[in-house]
């Protein structure tokens, strides 16, 4: 299968942890963090030359200005989550993204005024909407509505989710879910909950964290008021790397929506006669705050040139294949001892497997990064891993499997 895998050269151009052994360790954990692409260096060579060749004249006369720098990743990011090109800008990290858009998304009124998450959703997300709910005087036991897998079940059904919309419907003021969830894996028709929940006259956002870069988006045609990534799992961007955001084509003029305003998002055409009173610019730009941080994009400017080169569509061909393959090694061995949360139909899912394990996961967790296997472990029960389409191996995927078995007897 290595050998017949059309991508398999891109392995390559990825720099691959050592185990203390010396030999390459089979890292399956590109759903926290992403590898350095091998050019990593060499693009943040460039600035960094610049920097201390021109000084503050690199703004406008290093070899990629500074000024635009950010619009270095403007077309390609739109075609990773199929949107048009002025309905994303790279900024900021996904939270205070997150924050940004609910500020104008989220206005919450006496009748319409809960956020529809589902429960477990990630931390962070959860510490956001309560704020957000705080921050406008409301409860959070009345305006948190979350949605749940039915009884015996580790994931939700679609009917059951647009079955709640359907009812709740009149009184949700956002739905806020991730469109692939981070616990297990699992991937949200981010289409039918997005015309669900307009049909009920609800914004409409999603938390694309495990998704960009993970499976195909069509987030135009899908038509959801806003998105919003990070960019340091799949997408190979770097620890904390700057985020994404996608605002819908509809709101691009809406400049009677209230946002929080920063200099970056004010008209560049008019920007530097530093005037008093804020002009947005049209589309996704008009949400940035600050100039970007060069140093934090050019490793993104790395990953997302080989992300174009390999494209979207043959990376999800190649992990339905290979996550496919770690499904099928691991039902082998049908065991008391685990079992997979993640949904087996490969449309429902995207290259991260959860595997439960009911009893010492963790340790097994920690045994297993000793010889080099690298997931990681999810309180209370869940350990993941993902195949990354751009290095992992089919052989990576037989290797952790044995591993993973062995160690688990």
């Amino acid at each position: 299968m290595d050998a017949r895998d059309p991508l398999a050269h891109f392995r390559e151009r990825f720099c691959l942890p050592k185990a203390a052994s010396g030999n390459e360790c089979i890292y399956l954990c590109g759903h926290s963090l992403g590898l350095q692409p091998k050019t990593v260096s060499s693009y943040l060579d460039q600035e960094l030359r610049d920097w201390a060749n021109l000084g503050v004249e690199g703004h406008f006369q290093a070899a990629n200005p500074w000024m635009p720098y950010h619009r270095l990743l403007t077309q390609q990011t739109a075609a990773l989550v199929g949107a048009q090109e002025a309905e994303v800008v790279v900024m900021n990290s996904l939270t205070v993204n997150l924050h940004l858009m609910m500020a104008s998304f989220y206005r919450p009124t006496m009748k319409r005024h809960k956020i529809l998450v589902e429960r477990g959703a990630f931390p962070s997300d959860q510490y956001a909407v309560n704020s957000q709910i705080l921050f406008h005087g409301f409860d959070p036991a009345l305006s948190l509505l979350e949605l749940t897998p039915r009884d015996g079940e580790s994931y939700m059904r679609d009917e059951d989710i647009e079955s709640l919309i359907e009812r709740e419907g009149d009184s949700i003021a956002l739905i806020l879910l991730g469109g692939v969830n981070y616990a297990t894996g699992q991937v949200l028709d981010m289409a039918g909950i997005t015309k669900a929940g307009h049909r009920k006259g609800c914004v409409v956002g999603f938390d694309l964290a495990h998704a960009a870069g993970n499976i195909p988006l069509r987030l135009h045609d899908w038509g959801p008021d806003f998105a919003v990534w990070c960019s340091y799992k799949y997408l190979n961007g770097g620890p904390g790397c700057v985020g994404g955001c996608f605002v819908h084509e509809r709101h691009a003029r809406a400049w009677d929506r209230p946002r929080f305003a920063g200099w970056w998002g004010h008209d560049e055409k008019i920007r530097f006669q530093m005037g008093p009173d804020f002009h947005p610019m049209t589309g996704a730009e008009g949400w940035q705050l600050s100039n970007p941080p060069i140093l934090a994009l050019a490793p993104l400017r790395a990953s997302m040139e080989i992300f174009s080169q390999a494209g979207m569509e043959r990376l999800r061909a190649k992990s339905a294949s290979v996550t496919g393959y770690m499904e099928f090694l691991l039902g082998q061995h049908a065991s008391s001892k685990f079992s997979l949360i993640t949904p087996r139909e490969q449309e429902r899912r995207g290259a991260q497997l959860s595997i439960r394990l009911p009893s010492d996961g963790c340790k097994l967790c920690d045994r297993l990064t000793a010889q080099g296997v690298i997931g990681d472990w999810r309180e209370p029960d869940t350990f993941r891993v993902a195949a990354v389409p751009l290095y992992n191996s089919y052989q990576d995927v037989y290797r952790f499997v044995q591993r993973f078995l062995a160690a688990l007897s």
